[in-house]
């Protein structure tokens, strides 16, 4: 009996462990896929100017920052506009690199349209833009 129990139980576990061809989050795309439209690098290595290209971006593109942390390099933020939320994150890539990676979300789904983060990018990379050449 007590075998029996023991094995009822080994398989429940090993079922529970199985996952499905979508991956763990329900999505089919892989990690480093992912990972790659979510992340760019850009040339400075100014950390505080970035997070304020960042700020400027996101409060442009109708979110709320909720938090920014400078050490730890990170920008949250909201927007009600489409009940969507954001955190974007900045760290050292290299010498003179900056690597920025975002990711968002909206009705509590994970964003994974490459052309949503593209298109933050491409805001960012134009703020970033203005900002080293003191464009107001």
């Amino acid at each position: 009996m007590k075998k029996l129990f023991v094995a009822i139980f080994g398989l429940t576990l090993l079922t529970g462990c199985m996952t499905t061809s979508q991956g763990v989050l329900g999505t089919s795309n892989s990690q480093v896929e992912t990972r790659n439209y979510q992340s760019r690098t850009f040339d400075t290595n100014d950390k505080k100017m970035v997070m304020r290209s960042v700020i400027a971006t996101m409060q442009d593109l109708g979110f709320i920052i909720d938090r920014a942390d400078e050490t730890l390099g990170t920008v949250s933020g909201t927007s009600f506009k489409n009940d969507s939320k954001m955190t974007v994150m900045v760290r050292p890539s290299g010498t003179k690199q900056m690597l920025v990676r975002a990711n968002a979300s909206a009705n509590l789904h994970e964003i994974t349209s490459p052309t949503a983060y593209q298109n933050f990018f491409n805001a960012l990379s134009q703020s970033m833009f203005l900002d080293a050449h003191m464009v107001e």
